[in-house]
């Protein structure tokens, strides 16, 4: 467990190296938190809420730290998921079946250390109303961890494919859409996801791009030095407002007051 503190980059390479590769800006931001915010409580086991968290992928390793970590998620097959990886894991995870806009039905407000919210703010039907009910979640001095699709990758994605008129219409469309074949709902710019998250009271610690360049890498295989290269350009990029710009997904930590 305290290897896995101090190396928090290994650990986010342990699964699928696609997957460790795109996820390593987020654990490193995680890892920071969660060390700051048990040197500021004194208390070694934080309360985690993973909304949307589907089989685990962030539940698991951050259960495996010691923490407690619910999961609340509308599909029973993922959860059911979920229950069989922390078992392969050997760490307990509560799963409850929910979702964001019922959030304060299934969790006590004010009960959370950290709520993750990946993936999840491009799905509501409402995404102010969520984000309150996040925000009811924490505690004083705890932080919501928000992942969310970024539309500027989408108008470059679509422009590199040789889509223009798809790529124009992500440009302008108010929800990021390339178009009513879109299988995603809304995507984010960086000054709207931030003008959501501080209506709600929220400040802003950090903001980073993920996937800023993974998604432009080849594959790697996962014993192989380039993952673990690629990682390092992923951490030195994030923070960058050049880079971040185009970044697939937004990570943004921010706190309740």
């Amino acid at each position: 467990m305290a290897e896995d503190l101090l190396h928090s980059r290994r650990w986010a390479l342990r699964g699928d190296p696609r997957t460790g590769v795109r996820t390593a800006v987020v654990w490193d931001a995680l890892d920071a938190f969660v060390a700051e915010r048990t040197a500021a409580t004194g208390r070694l086991v934080l309360d985690v809420v993973d909304v949307g968290g589907g089989t685990g992928g962030f539940a698991v390793p951050l259960a495996r730290l010691g923490h407690r970590v619910t999961v609340v998620d509308p599909s029973p097959d993922a959860l059911a998921a979920l229950q069989r990886r922390a078992g392969e894991a050997g760490v307990e995870v509560r799963a409850v079946q929910g979702d964001a806009a019922g959030l304060l039905d299934v969790v006590e407000a004010g009960s959370a250390d950290l709520v993750l919210c990946h993936g999840v703010l491009e799905h509501v039907d409402e995404v102010r109303p969520a984000v309150e009910a996040l925000v009811a979640v924490l505690r004083p001095g705890g932080t919501l961890s928000v992942l969310a699709a970024h539309r500027n990758a989408a108008v470059v994605a679509r422009t590199v494919a040789g889509r223009f008129a798809e790529a124009r219409h992500a440009l302008t469309d108010p929800d990021g859409r390339w178009g009513p074949g879109d299988p995603l709902p809304r995507r984010f710019t960086e000054a709207g996801l931030l003008a959501v998250l501080g209506a709600t009271g929220l400040e802003v610690g950090s903001v980073h791009g993920v996937r800023t360049l993974a998604d432009l890498a080849p594959a790697t295989d996962a014993e192989a030095d380039p993952a673990e290269e690629l990682v390092e350009l992923e951490l030195a990029t994030s923070g960058l407002p050049e880079f971040r710009a185009v970044a697939t997904q937004l990570h943004v930590l921010a706190s309740r007051i």
